[in-house]
């Protein structure tokens, strides 16, 4: 592995070993990435994913050079390209985790760059790192990845995390998603094509409270107004809140994630419920990208 761009990219395999190096790295520092430098190149705004990233080279004892907002801090406002910020990147970093608005921003960073580009999102495309630690929460909280039924709740049809994990959640047996959404939230027609050739089952529906009975995963996302028209989010905004009620209408040993920041879709009473995993989730995606920074650059000659 030297980029990682999208999910597909992973064999169960490759999964199954990121994830015990994660559970082996769970509240630990080492000196494993001593004199390397991570290169935290962020176009759009970001807390967990470049702290968690940026903490994770830290705690291995590399270095970081950070950019929080490139589109007004770097050289992007006198209108560098991206290509050529890669290559500028190049000779000062040993990895490059990127956020851009732009779908497919990852890919066109890898062609042009010698060392690692992790792709810490690109524009409505994919999050693979968020999917990674989504399925390493469901891993880690309910003991398996096969029989697991998930209802992924709200914004299918933009939030890039969502679309990432359903390839992933391909390579596992007896797999259930539920597709909770507005008809014009559905997930993409891509991503259900996707499922159908690896034998995921799948439903949509509109009705959240049956879904959450009945899942051993309820996956909220948040509606993403930067994503969508300010009518749209008008219309559909709050249409699914998780409340206290609905949460404890969830069977025993079933978890509620949710990649983070929530802007009203889970209420605050629903903190301190046993299905409420959201918060750990964030430690569990340190331990993640801890993972993923190892293997990638300790394979790096």
């Amino acid at each position: 592995m030297h980029h990682v761009t999208k999910t597909q990219q992973f064999t169960r395999s490759s999964l199954d070993q990121l994830f015990a190096l994660a559970s082996k790295l769970e509240n630990e520092r080492d000196d494993s990435l001593k004199g390397k430098i991570l290169a935290s190149l962020y176009y759009e705004p970001s807390t967990r994913t470049r702290f968690s990233f940026e903490s994770a080279m830290m705690r291995l004892g590399g270095n970081v050079l950070t950019v929080e907002n490139a589109r007004e801090s770097s050289s992007d406002v006198k209108g560098e390209t991206l290509e050529d910020t890669i290559r500028v990147m190049n000779c000062y970093a040993d990895i490059i985790v990127l956020r851009h608005p732009e779908e497919g921003a990852a890919d066109r960073a890898a062609k042009v760059s010698k060392i690692p580009v992790i792709n810490a999102g690109d524009g409505t495309g994919q999050h693979p790192t968020q999917a990674l630690l989504d399925l390493y929460t469901i891993h880690r909280e309910l003991g398996r990845t096969d029989g697991v039924h998930i209802a992924v709740v709200g914004n299918l049809k933009y939030y890039r995390a969502a679309r990432s994990l359903a390839y992933l959640l391909g390579k596992y047996k007896d797999i259930h998603l539920t597709l909770v959404s507005a008809p014009a939230l559905r997930m993409r027609d891509d991503i259900k094509a996707y499922l159908k050739r690896h034998n995921v089952a799948f439903d949509e529906t509109e009705d959240m409270q049956a879904a959450m009975k009945t899942a051993d995963v309820v996956y909220q996302t948040r509606m993403q107004k930067e994503w969508m028209s300010p009518e749209e989010y008008e219309k559909l905004a709050g249409k699914y809140i998780i409340t206290r009620k609905l949460a404890d209408s969830m069977k025993k040993g079933a978890i509620i994630i949710h990649p983070l920041p929530r802007v009203g879709e889970i209420m605050p009473e629903v903190d301190d419920s046993p299905h409420a995993v959201y918060f750990k989730q964030v430690g569990y995606g340190h331990s993640v990208r801890m993972a993923l920074l190892r293997t990638i650059l300790t394979k790096q000659k």
